[in-house]
């Protein structure tokens, strides 16, 4: 009984790791997650936007926002999003409410449904630290209730935060943390990122990186990622 519990924990464990981070609705372009800009010149866009992207290893992912109330200062929006792997099955599919500020402030709460592992509702807010016309830097932080499905495991959460920097809407980096306490497990990451092309309805992205984790089940190495991400807006 308590083997086939273990097991069931690692199989948590795969299934959370640092994807439990929830995609960061921020001020800026955000090419690590797929996103779009939602600032422009310190206004909160008030139309319905969003964008697809393709990855080099055939992974998509489809984002959305739509405005829901605000002004040029403040907005309240309906945000989305589904992913799929390399051979278009399902990976996950968001919904939720964002409220962003034209400083770079904002708070969202999201619900995530993944397929054989169940649902996560997040909170999340971020907030801009500095910005001029050549440097952008912004911290982020999250708490997520994990629901998952599985037989015999309960709720749990995973809190963590994280930095990003972004100059001249070209280079980005970006660190974060991320802590399961039910699995005793820690997550880091740090990654790059070079816009290589950017026009008004289209980007092409390089995205590098290594994250490793850390629990008393498992110890892992800093595993490297690389790949190009394209993205069109809409």
């Amino acid at each position: 009984m308590y083997s086939t519990y273990f097991v069931t924990i690692l199989l948590v464990a795969s299934a959370v790791a640092w994807d439990s981070i929830p995609p960061r609705f921020i001020g800026y372009p955000n090419e690590l997650f797929g996103e779009e800009p939602i600032l422009e010149h310190r206004r909160v866009a008030r139309q319905v936007h969003g964008s697809a992207t393709v990855n080099a290893d055939s992974s998509s992912a489809f984002n959305f926002r739509a405005p829901i109330a605000g002004n040029d200062r403040n907005a309240l929006s309906g945000i989305g999003g589904l992913s799929f792997d390399a051979n278009k099955h399902l990976q996950s599919a968001t919904a939720g409410l964002a409220f962003d500020n034209a400083n770079g402030h904002g708070l969202s709460l999201t619900n995530t449904h993944i397929p054989n592992f169940g649902n996560r509702l997040t909170a999340a807010g971020h907030a801009n630290l500095f910005r001029n016309s050549n440097h952008d830097v912004s911290a982020n932080a999250f708490v997520t209730r994990n629901m998952p499905t599985i037989p015999h495991v309960p709720n749990f959460n995973t809190v963590g935060g994280g930095l990003d920097y972004m100059y001249k809407n070209k280079v980005g980096a970006s660190l974060g943390v991320a802590q399961t306490p039910f699995l005793q497990r820690t997550d880091y990451s740090a990654m790059g990122n070079l816009n290589l092309f950017r026009d008004r309805s289209s980007s092409l992205d390089l995205n590098a990186g290594v994250s490793k984790s850390v629990s008393p089940f498992m110890r892992s190495s800093w595993q490297p990622s690389a790949g190009l991400s394209f993205r069109k807006f809409f």
